[in-house]
């Protein structure tokens, strides 16, 4: 192990579930949170941006949290000076709680010199998020897809073909991420299982491809989104604004209230040129505020 050392990672904000990728698919987005840290002799916690003033300054911070449980599992037993400079939405389905998880996880890894593998912070996310598909494509960005294997956490990142761009209409208010999954039936008729099996592999291979016409038909769900758009009064009115302006497609950001929107071209800057023009077009939503995103593809990077 080496000695202790000041340390800075960048995060991205992520997409779950696509529509129909419920608790499996995950995009990564260009923007960001910046974490630093430092060894201390007690924790202390400043955040910054969103979240400020909001965000716990305690040692129940995520990022405190995630530090911690490397800490615990490599047996340093040090506490560390901590500033969250948030860029990401907190509590608007851009994946804040992932972003601040695997953020602590890496600084933890720095700060103790452990030199955990990312598939074993992945692994940790998961367990401290409580699903991976947010973590996922936050550790390794792009496009991934996560499933279960003997009770732990998978993950295949793909990186899409093609350029791919968004556009993310946030909502002024939050939505408890706990109160949108209440919202789910326990069940679900067969032929919605079936119709978000089919869009589901039509979003994959669409976003793999590069095709919009394959990302346009896969981006529609019977799985989750019917349910959970009637804590979002508004979710149907911003889809349709956002597919009129010009998106390929539109569906809740996780567990919303954030809508999605995203774009295919022959390459990432067209694709963010054209999710521009999108979100001009769809201008000022009332509740919401429009804007582009790239696609990050490098997932979470160390300073």
């Amino acid at each position: 192990m080496t000695l202790p050392v000041a340390a800075r990672v960048r995060v991205p904000a992520t997409s779950a579930n696509l529509g129909p990728g419920y608790d499996s698919f995950g995009l990564a987005l260009a923007l960001y949170d910046v974490f630093d840290a430092e060894p201390a002799e007690a924790w202390r916690v400043d955040v910054v941006g969103e979240g400020e003033g909001i965000l716990s300054v305690g040692e129940d911070n995520e990022v405190v949290r995630a530090m911690k449980r490397v800490f615990a599992e490599v047996g340093y037993t040090g506490a560390a000076i901590v500033r969250c400079d948030n860029g990401i939405p907190v509590g608007r389905g851009l994946g804040s709680s992932a972003a601040a998880i695997v953020g602590g996880l890496l600084l933890g890894d720095i700060i103790s010199g452990s030199e955990l593998t990312r598939e074993r912070i992945f692994e940790l996310a998961s367990e401290l998020e409580g699903h991976p598909d947010n973590v996922a494509a936050a550790v390794f960005g792009g496009f991934t897809m996560c499933w279960s294997e003997g009770g732990a956490p998978r993950v295949a990142r793909i990186e899409p073909g093609g350029g791919l761009a968004a556009v993310v209409a946030v909502s002024d208010t939050s939505l408890p991420t706990v109160e949108a999954r209440e919202a789910l039936p326990d069940s679900i008729p067969h032929v919605d299982a079936a119709f978000s099996a089919g869009r589901a592999g039509l979003l994959s291979a669409g976003i793999t491809l590069g095709r919009s016409d394959l990302i346009a038909a896969g981006l529609a769900d019977r799985l989750h989104e019917p349910y959970r758009e009637r804590l979002v009064p508004d979710a149907a009115l911003t889809r349709s604004a956002l597919i009129s302006a010009g998106a390929t497609g539109a569906v809740l950001s996780g567990a919303g209230p954030t809508v999605l929107g995203l774009l295919a071209a022959e390459s990432d800057g067209a694709a963010l040129e054209l999710a521009g023009e999108v979100a001009d077009r769809v201008g000022t939503l009332p509740g919401r505020h429009a804007f582009a995103l790239g696609i990050d593809r490098d997932g979470a990077e160390v300073h």
